[in-house]
């Protein structure tokens, strides 16, 4: 939740009556809507202690601590107090906490229900009572240094990056290169940024081709959308709340013995002169991978929208050849992107939906993991479907007036991706997924130029 000229609080007037909070909440909660204010006018009184702390530790401190990705923290009463107005604000637009997709269900999700959002509009409607503060739950704790303990291997980016106090945001990459290493298997990857008020996300890649290394000259090189090589093998990823990433059992990942690794970073200008050193933790493993992840990458070249065009769709789709296990997914879109749409169709037809993003927001984009791995039986037809929005009515279309878009990995240009992160339910289907995969890897060269997965 960022104060400043980007936040609801600035762009456009906060709801502070009570008339118009009711009002905000109904509009965007319907009947949902009715029964919590119901319960508000019959129940008993909402209270930080009871009611609103609990919410907050769930959904928003992660970020929101001393020390988190966030600007200020959200932890005591007097922290949450003095921003009641604002909370109630920007929870009630889904603004904050931010959470794209609205189905389905996946891990670590931040999304808040209906009634949350009506308990802390009530909360900041009946002046912020803090109630019994011997009630309050405990605080999450927060562990300093490495969640996961000491890495077998930790390394930084070569030296300091300066981020200026304005202008755009900034894509950088930087290489990292390793001391001679056999082959090895990651079992957990965490990622720490040097200073979490000016990073809004990393990406972390395996570089096997040098060319990063070739390309940055000590600090680093402009890498938007893309991080400049192929293969662009990705490993992991950081934004504000997110856990280490470890790996499953029997799935560690394989740092090849030619390999650097490669930063890209997001950085967000503060309004004053910021440097980061971003870190990264490495936990190996002797057991090697008995299965092996594939990233199932839908995606379209096809791109080339006209200025005014608000409803311009791209599609792409996959018939997988063998029974799978997804474990996550991965969606991209550049800024106006719109709304995004995945789901598997099933050999007797059912189909189910593997995300939707009906609100796209390029600066909130992140890996989505599924609470358990999703079964898919072998003949199932993947599919994509995304919408742009090139018109002034997209407030995040980068150009006013709007501007012909075409393909490609620049901030003005748009892409469509959407990876799917699964593994074969047998091993020894893994050679026939590669090969349709590779198949169509292939086909796709004749119409148009491949974007490695991850871009």
């Amino acid at each position: 939740m960022r104060e400043g000229a980007d936040s609801p609080a600035t762009r456009s007037p906060a709801l502070h009556g009570a008339g118009d909070l009711v009002a905000g909440i109904l509009a965007l909660a319907g009947t949902a809507g009715f029964a919590a204010l119901n319960l508000w006018a019959t129940g008993p009184g909402v209270t930080f202690s009871h009611d609103v702390a609990p919410i907050l530790y769930s959904h928003c401190v992660s970020c929101h601590h001393a020390g988190g990705g966030a600007p200020f923290p959200l932890v005591t009463y007097a922290d949450v107090a003095r921003r009641a107005d604002l909370i109630a604000a920007v929870t009630a637009r889904r603004y904050m906490p931010p959470w794209l997709p609205d189905a389905p269900h996946f891990a670590h999700e931040r999304r808040l229900s209906e009634a949350e959002i009506a308990v802390l509009g009530k909360w900041a409607a009946t002046g912020e009572p803090q109630g019994d503060p011997a009630a309050v739950p405990p605080a999450p704790h927060f562990v300093e240094g490495w969640s996961l303990g000491k890495p077998d291997l930790e390394v930084e980016m070569p030296q300091p990056f300066t981020v200026p106090p304005d202008g755009p945001d900034l894509y950088r990459c930087f290489a990292i290169p390793l001391a001679k290493h056999p082959l090895r298997y990651l079992r957990a990857i965490e990622i720490q940024p040097g200073n979490t008020q000016v990073v809004h996300h990393a990406l972390l890649f395996q570089d096997v081709s040098k060319v990063a290394q070739q390309r940055d000259s000590g600090t680093g090189y402009e890498c938007f959308g893309t991080p400049g090589f192929l293969p662009a093998r990705g490993l992991s990823g950081w934004t504000p709340g997110a856990h280490a990433l470890t790996m499953l059992p029997g799935m560690a990942e394989t740092l090849y013995p030619t390999a650097d690794l490669v930063l890209q970073v997001h950085y967000h200008p503060t309004g004053k002169t910021e440097t980061d050193r971003t870190r990264v933790a490495l936990y190996f493993t002797d057991e090697k991978p008995r299965r092996h992840l594939l990233d199932v990458g839908l995606s379209s070249n096809r791109i080339d929208i006209a200025p005014g065009e608000r409803n311009y769709r791209v599609t792409d789709h996959f018939t997988i050849p063998v029974d799978v296990d997804v474990l996550g997914i991965i969606p991209h879109a550049h800024h106006v992107g719109k709304e995004m749409l995945g789901y598997a169709v099933l050999p007797n037809g059912t189909k189910r939906t593997l995300i939707h993003i009906p609100d796209w927001n390029f600066n909130w984009q992140e890996q989505y993991f599924y609470p358990t791995p999703l079964r898919l039986p072998a003949g199932t037809r993947v599919e994509m479907e995304f919408i742009y929005d090139n018109s002034d009515a997209n407030p995040r279309n980068p150009h006013h007036p709007p501007q012909r878009v075409l393909y490609g990995p620049g901030s003005s240009d748009e892409m469509a991706g959407l990876h799917l992160q699964l593994v074969p339910v047998r091993e020894s289907d893994l050679d026939e997924l590669s090969q349709a995969l590779w198949g169509r890897m292939m086909r796709s060269l004749g119409g148009g130029i491949y974007r490695s997965p991850g871009n």
